[in-house]
């Protein structure tokens, strides 16, 4: 029987170095909190410390949540309702409508007019129209929404914008709008300086359901788009 000859030859080798336990790295803070232990020395308790990080935390979150001026483009929804009652005008963009009841309101209750400044307010991202003109202010009272509305298109013109277009839509059970459509809405356009190309005016019944069916209110919604000028 043949024998086998192993000859074996000696390899150099290196001096190994000491071995550090793989990790890697994480995106998830779960993780990175069992994987990542902070020095002692970090951990240190202040009160005042924490009030500033939350502080801080709250203000980065705010500025985040503030559209920016810059955007191309802004979209605003304005929504109105007003309670019906006899003694009072029926005022719908301005135009004084005929009709047995109007709305009840501080200021003239023109739910048309109310509904476009409150889009525009949006699309700006600014408060309300009850905000910035409350109900409990004496100079308001019997107002001309005609104002608001001033106010709301200076507004949109000093932060750089133009209005692109408007939608409009009147929800009422009575009286018919279509005799008044064309005043109201010419007479919208006059108040946004816009070209009646791009403001357009619907108005539905309320197939005689609830309040605004049973003639007992009138409301409105309305969707603008500003653009960047």
């Amino acid at each position: 029987m043949a024998s086998s000859l192993f000859i074996s030859t000696p390899i150099p080798t290196k001096p190994i170095s000491k071995q550090i336990p793989f990790s890697f790295p994480s995106s998830n803070p779960i993780i990175r909190s069992f994987t990542h232990k902070p020095s002692r020395n970090l951990v240190v308790s202040s009160s005042a410390a924490t009030t500033n990080a939350i502080e801080a935390d709250t203000r980065t979150s705010n500025s985040a949540a503030t559209p920016a001026k810059s955007l191309p483009f802004r979209v605003g929804h304005g929504f109105d309702l007003h309670r019906l009652e006899p003694g009072y005008p029926l005022i719908i963009g301005g135009i004084n409508i005929p009709h047995d009841k109007g709305c009840e309101a501080h200021s003239d209750g023109d739910v048309l007019l109310h509904c476009v400044v409150d889009a525009i307010l949006g699309a700006l991202g600014l408060p309300d129209i009850g905000q910035i003109f409350p109900d409990t202010d004496p100079k308001w009272k019997g107002a001309p929404s005609s104002v608001f509305m001033e106010e709301a298109v200076r507004l949109m013109h000093e932060a750089g914008y133009e209005l692109g277009n408007l939608d409009a839509t009147l929800i009422l059970q009575r009286p018919k709008v279509s005799p008044h459509k064309e005043a109201i809405r010419a007479n919208l356009c006059k108040l946004l300086g816009a070209d009646p190309s791009v403001v357009n005016l619907k108005a539905k019944t309320h197939e005689k359901v609830d309040s605004l069916g049973e003639n007992r209110s009138i409301a409105a919604h309305t969707v603008v788009l500003l653009m960047k000028k």
